[in-house]
């Protein structure tokens, strides 16, 4: 699949990416490095959504929210007790700048690797050859990596929402928001907005939100929310959203059709493939989600185009994203022969309020595998909370199988789940059993111990 020294036809660019997202950026760098002639083309801001309206600032925000904790806990451990106010315009100023700095980081790297940048949107005119703004050019292998973006539902009222992208910009802080979904970026804006000082109302249609996550851990997730004084509005809908003042009425589809009043709603029911403005070739294959169809070396049903996160809808995530086009620049421009990339037991987080850290399969996935199954709990308050009076507990749930000893699965829902999460990670892709995480020495005294006593 190399075409390293290989001939081939006149064409501006060896490789041209669409999108300088994760993903992109990462690919058209060791594209570089290996001697490809390399132009990127992006309409926003360099590093997509994750550097822009994702996965950066809002782990800011979370931080941000945090504090509000951290201040009342501070009491309990003899520090003064005194009234913090949040500042939403000071912190939105900061996280700009930030936001701002990573931008021209990862628009250096591009130069220093000697990628050409188009700082404008790109279309396709035929299989090799592209518009950016009024410049056509051709290349000998295109990649599409623009990532996706929020998705409205279709329901009376919906102009009035916001969506994820917005909630970073917005000019106020809101006084009570309705957030209209049940995934990972409805529960963590859940925890932002809660932390930060709003009222938060979370209307999902099912039973019990985080879909695909243990039943143990949304369990637990649930019960602290609702804890923490969040309103969540199971088996609910919005039916309607109407304009009073300066307020908002949603209408809920419950059994009573109660009508919440706010100064904000929010759509955070998933998200959708970036593609609208690309003019794909009429015979390149899309999903019927609209995601484009793809095959284990990443390469569309048109041979020369390429596509990698999440405008494929195969795991949504940064890290893979960067993976994807790591391995596929490698695998077109030079002579690096790389096993394809392994997806099973891919960590993830959640930044909700208490985090969720998780690898491997949940207890009713093992089960449908037809594993015979151990299960691990345990149950308890952090150290950190025992002087500050917080109630909020850790909840953490091994899955074992009986026949090898194997870890199938780790799921934590409490502080710092992330972080401990990451490192038991590498031992679990190792092949870790359960002898080997009971003949670990636990650091004391942490909350990563009670991961190497579960009995």
């Amino acid at each position: 699949m190399s075409t390293k020294n290989k001939k081939t036809h006149n064409y501006d660019y060896n490789y041209f990416v669409i999108g300088a997202g994760s993903g992109g950026v990462r690919s058209a760098r060791i594209a570089a490095s290996h001697g490809a002639k390399v132009g990127v083309a992006e309409g926003r801001h360099m590093g997509g959504t994750c550097v822009n309206v994702g996965c950066v600032p809002k782990k800011l925000m979370a931080y941000a929210a945090d504090y509000n904790s951290h201040f009342e806990d501070a009491v309990g451990y003899g520090w003064n007790e005194h009234e913090p106010k949040f500042n939403w315009k000071k912190f939105l100023k900061h996280k700009n700048n930030e936001i701002l700095r990573l931008n021209e980081i990862y628009n250096n790297m591009l130069e220093k690797a000697g990628a050409t940048i188009y700082s404008d949107y790109a279309a396709f005119i035929d299989e090799h050859t592209l518009k950016i703004g009024d410049k056509i050019i051709t290349s000998q292998h295109i990649l599409i990596s623009t990532g996706g973006k929020p998705r409205i539902p279709k329901l009376d009222g919906a102009e009035h929402m916001i969506v994820s992208d917005d909630a970073f910009y917005l000019d106020k802080l809101p006084k009570h928001i309705v957030i209209y979904g049940g995934g990972y970026i409805a529960v963590e804006f859940a925890h932002i907005f809660k932390g930060m000082g709003s009222d938060v109302t979370l209307v999902y249609r099912g039973d019990l939100f985080m879909r695909g996550f243990d039943d143990d851990i949304r369990c637990h997730l649930r019960d602290e929310m609702i804890a923490q004084g969040i309103d969540l509005r199971f088996n609910a809908e919005i039916a309607h959203i109407g304009k009073q003042a300066d307020d908002y009425l949603v209408t809920l589809t419950d059994n009573d059709e109660s009508v919440v009043i706010c100064d904000c709603v929010m759509s955070a029911i998933g998200r959708v493939p970036e593609t609208d403005n690309l003019n794909l070739p009429h015979n390149l294959v899309l999903q019927k989600s609209g995601h484009i169809e793809i095959n284990d070396r990443y390469q569309t049903s048109i041979p020369n185009i390429y596509a990698v996160g999440d405008v494929t809808g195969r795991v949504e995530l940064t890290p893979i994203a960067i993976k994807e086009g790591h391995w596929l620049a490698d695998t077109l421009f030079s002579d690096i022969d790389r096993e394809c990339i392994n997806y099973h037991q891919i960590p993830t987080a959640v930044f909700s309020r208490p985090q969720i850290g998780t690898i491997g399969l949940s207890e009713s996935e093992a089960k449908k595998e037809g594993f015979d199954i151990e299960i691990y709990k345990s149950t308890f308050k952090p150290m950190a909370y025992t002087l500050a009076n917080r109630n909020e507990r850790t909840f953490i749930k091994m899955i074992v199988d009986k026949k090898s000893r194997h870890i199938l699965g780790l799921h934590i829902c409490g502080l710092d789940a992330a972080e401990m999460t990451q490192g038991f990670a590498v031992a679990i892709k190792a092949g870790a059993t359960k002898e080997c995480f009971d003949e670990t020495i636990g650091i004391h005294p942490t909350s990563a111990e009670e991961i190497v006593t579960l009995k």
